[in-house]
Parts: C-alpha cells; sequence; structure tokens
C-alpha cells in the first residue's frame, strides 16, 4: 500500500542513469532514505537542498530503502532558487542538517521547524547575510539543547561578543548585526562545534567557505 508523506531532500546518490537515493527528512519516519526514478527529460530540479516535496511511497518488507514515487514539489521556493545566495544557504543547511541527523532519528517537530526554516528563507528580502547563525542557533534548540550564552561561553572564544549580540537578539536584530564573511564563518564553526559537542558527531560543512565568499 502507497502512503503519502511529504519529505525534504538533504542529499542524493546516483543510482545507474535514471535512479537516485534520497537522503531526505519525513514528518512520519524522521530521516530516512529512498529510492525514486529521475523524470525523463532531466527533473534534477526536484531535488535540489531543502526542496520541500510531496511523495507516495511504498513500503518494502524485504528492505530498509523504500520506494518514493508520484514526487512534486510542495512549495515552488522561487526566492531561493532564483538567488545565488540563498541557495548556497541551502546547501550549509542542508549539509548541516544532513551530518547530524542520524538514520532513523525521528526528533519530534523537527521536520515542520525546517520546513517554516526553508519557507522563512524563501521569503526573506534585504539583510539576510546572518540567517545561517539563526538557523544553527534554532537548530540546536529543536534538537533540545539549550543554546543559552552560559552554554555557548566554553565554545565561543574570542567571539564572545558576536555570539552574546546573537543569542540575545530577536530574529530581525538577529538579521542586522554587523559582521564580515570571517567573522561569521568563524561564529557558524563555532556553533557547529557546539553542536557536535551536544550529538557527538564531528560536523564539517565544506560549504561554509562558499557563504564566506558571497557575504564578504
Amino acid at each position: 500500500m502507497d502512503l503519502h508523506t511529504r519529505l525534504i531532500i538533504l542529499n542524493t546518490t546516483k543510482i545507474g542513469e535514471r535512479s537516485l537515493v534520497l537522503h531526505a527528512l519525513s514528518p512520519d519516519w524522521g530521516r530516512r532514505s529512498f529510492i525514486a526514478s529521475v523524470p525523463k527529460g532531466g527533473g534534477m530540479a526536484l531535488f535540489q537542498p531543502l526542496t520541500v516535496l510531496d511523495a507516495e511511497v511504498r513500503e518494502n518488507p524485504r528492505s530498509d530503502l523504500w520506494r518514493a514515487h508520484a514526487l512534486s514539489a510542495s512549495h515552488p521556493l522561487t526566492g531561493i532558487r532564483t538567488s545565488a545566495a540563498k541557495n548556497a544557504m541551502t546547501l550549509f543547511m542542508s549539509e548541516v542538517l544532513y551530518r547530524t541527523v542520524r538514520d532513523g532519528a525521528r526528533e519530534e517537530g523537527l521536520f515542520e521547524w525546517c520546513e517554516r526554516s526553508i519557507l522563512t528563507l524563501d521569503a526573506l528580502q534585504g539583510d539576510y547575510a546572518n540567517y545561517h547563525l539563526r538557523f544553527l542557533l534554532e537548530f540546536a534548540a529543536a534538537l533540545g539543547f539549550s543554546p543559552s550564552l552560559e552554554d555557548l561561553m566554553p565554545f565561543a572564544g574570542e567571539r564572545l561578543q558576536e555570539v552574546r549580540a546573537l543569542v540575545q537578539s530577536d530574529f530581525g536584530a538577529c538579521m542586522l548585526i554587523p559582521l564580515n564573511g570571517e567573522t561569521r564563518s568563524e561564529i557558524a564553526e563555532i556553533l557547529l562545534r557546539y553542536l557536535g559537542y551536544h550529538t557527538e558527531t564531528r560536523i564539517e560543512a565544506r560549504s561554509l567557505r562558499v557563504l564566506r565568499e558571497l557575504f564578504r
């Protein structure tokens, strides 16, 4: 029997010419991998990082790799897909999620929080160069940690003042904190170490270098 669900794409692995393994978040099973066929004539736009898909899923009792089909985008994400900077942020965000959330893990509310984060980035106008830093703080909260200043102090080092400003600001003020690309990268690395400590994971986000160059 097919089950209707939604999937947030974190990463993909190509299998042959016409198939992909989708590493995804779902509201029903948490992080899980699915196999899907690539539509004829391309269709890879459906599988970009953090695309939210409506899908039909067919369980396979003989394999952990279930099949996803009848795929369609839940949201157009025009604000993201027409912006090189926002696309770079989705690469970073999806990489962090992919390297942090383990297969089979199901954190209550994580899918819904992640979808809201994607739609917020899609809608943002003007200043959003600090968005990935806010995302990391909120991700920690979504996982059940408390990203308070006291918790972050052992990781903050020379960036304690900037970390304090980020933690103590509301969303709008957080976007307006003046930081350069190098400082943002240092703070992102601090927050990744904090996340890694609590999840017992080494989080190396290669896409962070792209953000440093885009948001100098």
